[in-house]
């Protein structure tokens, strides 16, 4: 899952990231709201996980803002707040959850899987590795949340392992879906595969022998 964080402590900024990152999610994180919009104006994200007071713009102003203009995001407030005016109005604006600082990590970890499981939705951006993404939408690579530039046929193949994580894809699906050609051979195909592995920064990219390759769900 794709997340933009914004957060103006340094500490729980860097802590949130680092346990988001951890158990499998792309996390990019702000700490004041124009560097905020300036994200949300830039690239899509899977969820929004918003401080209340933070500096130049507050957290409810830009989901209001982001909903004027129809888009639509699962939103999570963490707020010291306890004001009931405030909490009604992050509910009023169209946020999925808040949650009272403080708070512990695996409970952030708790909301966002209830999110996770009432969406319907297929999610664009899926994690591959630890430093490694892909969205599919984009059909951009990603390393440590910077593009990982690719020529296309590579960027298809990442993409056919993407959409099949945890499954092998045999030779029979390259050829029909990077290919598009029934005669396109099993060693033309692994030497493909193989130049993508080689520039690569971590190797995710699985050989099960004789049958084809398969990209392992990241463990969390």
């Amino acid at each position: 899952m794709k997340i933009l964080l914004l957060e103006d402590d340094i500490m729980l900024n860097e802590a949130i990231t680092q346990y988001l990152g951890t158990i499998g999610h792309s996390v990019q994180s702000v700490k004041d709201g124009d560097e905020c919009l300036k994200k949300l104006d830039e690239e899509k994200f899977d969820l929004l996980v918003f401080d209340i007071n933070v500096p130049s713009i507050d957290g409810l102003t830009i989901l209001e803002d982001l909903h004027k203009k129809k888009r639509m995001v699962p939103t999570i407030f963490i707020s010291a707040l306890i004001d009931i005016e405030d909490i009604s109005r992050a509910f009023d604006i169209g946020c999925h959850d808040y949650l009272k600082k403080p708070f512990h990590l695996k409970e952030l970890n708790l909301r966002i899987e209830k999110i996770l499981k009432t969406r319907t939705a297929p999610m664009s951006h899926k994690r591959l590795s630890k430093s490694y993404s892909f969205d599919s939408e984009s059909m951009t690579l990603y390393f440590n949340n910077e593009p990982h530039i690719l020529p296309k046929r590579q960027l298809q193949i990442i993409e056919l392992l993407t959409n099949n994580r945890s499954l092998v894809c045999n030779y029979d699906m390259f050829r029909d879906y990077v290919w598009n050609d029934d005669f396109i051979d099993n060693a033309t195909i692994r030497a493909e595969v193989n130049r993508v592995k080689k520039v690569l920064k971590e190797d995710f990219i699985v050989n099960v022998r004789g049958i084809g390759y398969m990209v392992e769900r990241p463990s969390s």
